[in-house]
């Protein structure tokens, strides 16, 4: 039984009950009802976005991160080995290519530089995983990288190829004449008295002896610059530029077979042994110039003869003896 309550009317004097309107009570029945229902709304959306509450939707996303999160192992174990591959090419191009044809390396700073510009991963900022897709595209950015400075360093090792056979077949590599049994050395590089002043001076080249009219051949490809009898003592004379900085000087010739401006091979006949200008006897003077230096030809013959060849040829050359010119 419900308890009764009252008032005290001060007008009456007398105590009175209180009267409670229907309108009342269904009111706050209905806001009960209004707040149990929020309630229950707000503790549903609460439970929705805890961990303790999966759906559907939140199981399938699941998934795909597990999948994405794999895919990105792989990716990255790719990358490892394709590290592993590039590390050794560069190691290859560095120590074996660039040293062969004298040409410095290239640092690891520069092939692992990778992108500098700023904010290029800001897009892949403030996701779920941002640290494994931001980490792993940086990644693909320095391989990528390294790639094209490799690809770079192979076009310009392809170069110095083709540039070094071009510097192979324009070395004075042979002998000016043919000398098969090595008896045409008559005099070689060094100091060796003069045939007419018998004066010991600097001898510039090599004498070989031969008959009037003996081929005489170009010891490596280049141009001829010069075919005359204008330069003191040389006679009949030959010179040819053959790049990289060397020269040839072939003295005393009967005759030309070549002409100047002309282009010619190594082996080609440019002239035939004679004794113009100053010169004692029928023989070729032969000099080679590197960087407008006289060199001793004997360095340069590797091209037609043996080792036990070059040690006969080279006690020959080093005599000091009379020179023929």
């Amino acid at each position: 039984m419900s308890k009764v309550k009252y008032y005290y009317d001060s007008e009456n004097l007398a105590y009175r009950k209180i009267k409670t309107k229907k309108t009342t009570k269904f009111g706050f029945v209905f806001l009960f009802l209004l707040a149990s229902a929020l309630f229950g709304f707000l503790s549903f959306v609460i439970l929705l976005n805890t961990p303790y509450f999966e759906t559907p939707k939140d199981r399938l996303q699941a998934r795909e991160i597990d999948n994405l999160k794999l895919h990105y192992a792989i990716l990255n174990k790719k990358i490892d080995e394709l590290n592993a591959v590039t590390a050794a090419i560069e190691d290859r191009d560095n120590n074996l290519y660039r040293t062969y044809f004298n040409t410095a390396p290239i640092s690891d700073e520069e092939r692992k530089a990778g992108f500098k510009t700023k904010n290029r991963y800001a897009e892949l900022e403030g996701f779920d995983n941002a640290e494994l897709v931001k980490n792993t595209t940086k990644r693909v950015d320095v391989l990528s990288k390294e790639l094209a400075i490799q690809s770079q360093s192979l076009d310009e090792i392809l170069k110095l190829a083709k540039a070094k056979d071009n510097l192979l077949s324009a070395i004075p590599a042979i002998q000016p004449v043919k000398n098969e049994n090595l008896r045409r050395m008559a005099s070689g590089f060094g100091y060796r008295s003069d045939p007419f002043t018998k004066a010991r001076k600097m001898h510039e080249g090599m004498d070989f002896t031969a008959k009037t009219g003996t081929p005489i051949y170009a010891t490596g490809d280049g141009i001829i610059v010069r075919a005359d009898n204008t330069a003191s003592g040389f006679g009949n004379h030959i010179v040819i530029r053959h790049g990289y900085g060397y020269e040839t000087l072939y003295a005393h010739l009967s005759k030309y077979k070549a002409r100047k401006g002309q282009r010619i091979k190594r082996g080609d006949i440019i002239g035939y042994v004679g004794s113009t200008g100053r010169s004692e006897a029928p023989h070729l003077h032969y000099e080679v110039h590197q960087n407008n230096r006289a060199v001793n030809p004997l360095n340069f013959y590797y091209g037609n003869i043996s080792a036990v060849e070059y040690v006969a040829i080279s006690k020959l050359a080093n005599q000091e003896n009379q020179s023929l010119d």
